[in-house]
């Protein structure tokens, strides 16, 4: 895996910088992939990220997994390993997982687990129920480890879910600015939801500037800039970044140094750098 660093940072990240959301990649004979692949898992390691957060200023990590291992977190767990205190990690599970394996995971530094819906699904009458004894029985099991929940779904799925997320008693993650269409602008129900619950809600909801390519069309992303200054507006002290690398299906697309840069033009001011990179992962995180 690689990735086009002939761009520079236009700022430096400060210290203590974290990267709330990427994923690492290990040979296929030794990490099998899921057998229900929604694109073809590029090669990824570990040393392949570090060369990039290197040159970003980035210090410490919060790995995700990815949907191309299922619930196979064995990748991820071997890296955060390799990583300790610096790193936290997301993973998937399923409702048998035993108290030991939580232990383990908790020991590695794992703080949440995912509700993982392809970005890309069409719309479906009852995908939203079907999913609620699972956020039920993570909103238990993240309260007794003391973990969060990261949801990825797309967008009218994040606005079906808006009544669910308000009964949450643990905090949670929201990937991708929640999945809406840029061009559908800030206007559009979904977005006003979110930002509504930002809001007026109990605190428990976060938000990643993360993925804009995936609901994007425009050259620069600037469609989806209205989208990131509305949010650093309403909860500035509940947004998070992330460098989603390596930015699955889109890898040949997007580059990470564009989007670091990105957030730098956002949030230009550097105590609002400062919240979005160290502050709030620091509190939603525990590091």
């Amino acid at each position: 895996m690689t990735d086009k660093y002939d761009e520079e940072p236009v700022f430096k990240a400060p210290p203590k910088s974290c990267d709330c959301h990427f994923h690492v990649f290990g040979l296929a004979d030794r990490y099998p992939y899921a057998s229900n692949l929604r694109y073809v898992p590029p090669l990824a390691p570990l040393e392949d990220y570090l060369s990039l957060t290197r040159r970003l200023g980035i210090e410490r990590y919060v790995f995700v997994q990815p949907s191309a291992y299922g619930q196979d977190n064995a990748c991820m767990l071997d890296a955060m390993r390799k990583l300790g205190t610096v790193c936290r990690g997301i993973v998937d599970v399923d409702e048998n997982i035993s108290e030991t394996e939580l232990g383990e995971m908790n020991k590695a530094g794992v703080r949440g687990i995912r509700v993982n819906v392809s970005p890309v699904k069409l719309q479906e009458a009852d995908v939203c129920a079907t999913l609620l004894p699972r956020i039920r029985f993570l909103n238990a099991l993240c309260a007794e480890m003391g973990w969060q929940i990261d949801f990825l779904t797309p967008g009218w799925l994040t606005s079906e879910l808006m009544d669910t997320f308000k009964t949450l008693k643990v905090d949670f993650t929201i990937a991708h600015m929640g999945m809406f269409l840029a061009k559908d602008g800030i206007g559009q129900r979904g977005f006003q939801q979110l930002l509504d619950l930002l809001r007026f809600g109990e605190g428990h909801c976060w938000v990643k500037l993360t993925g804009v390519y995936r609901m994007s069309t425009t050259l620069g992303f600037v469609d989806a800039e209205p989208m990131a200054h509305a949010l650093l507006e309403v909860a500035p002290n509940r947004v998070i970044w992330g460098s989603d690398f390596p930015h699955l299906s889109f890898t040949n697309k997007v580059h990470s140094i564009e989007l670091f840069n990105l957030l730098g033009h956002w949030a230009p001011d550097e105590e609002i750098q400062r919240t979005i990179l160290v502050e709030n992962p620091q509190q939603l995180f525990k590091f």
